[in-house]
């Protein structure tokens, strides 16, 4: 068994900290949806802006709110504004496609980074992966 990414928010902004919150981060259920996420499940949440790295869990937000808001002790390590990506993982013990998103400044879908499907599954190993670098 592996543990391998499978689901990614990238460039994230978070709109709310509130440290008085329990736990958690809110995420725009829209944005759960397409990024292949389920409420409750645990993600790594890494900011490109001071490097924090956490583990959490998703609650879903108000769709197309746009919502990326840390929650409880969360708040203390990443703050509102910054920039994160959101990363979830599967146990597994076949290759896997992950589906990536890229969002705007105010969280709105932009784009597929890659997306179940975007390469051949004949021989997963024998098959190199399409990355796209942002």
């Amino acid at each position: 068994m592996r543990m391998l990414y499978r689901s990614k928010i990238h460039q994230a902004t978070v709109t709310a900290a509130d440290v008085r919150y329990v736990g958690s981060i809110t995420i725009d259920a829209e944005l759960i949806e397409l990024a292949g996420f389920w409420e409750w499940e645990k993600v790594l949440v890494v900011s490109n802006t001071s490097g924090a790295r956490l583990e959490t869990y998703i609650i879903a937000g108000e769709k197309g709110s746009g919502a990326i808001e840390m929650n409880g002790a969360a708040a203390h390590l990443i703050k509102a504004g910054e920039e994160v990506i959101i990363i979830g993982f599967e146990l597994t013990e076949k290759p896997i496609d992950p589906t990536a998103i890229l969002v705007d400044e105010k969280n709105r879908f932009v784009r597929f980074l890659s997306h179940p499907g975007d390469r051949p599954t004949k021989d997963p190993a024998a098959q190199p992966r399409k990355s796209v670098l942002v």
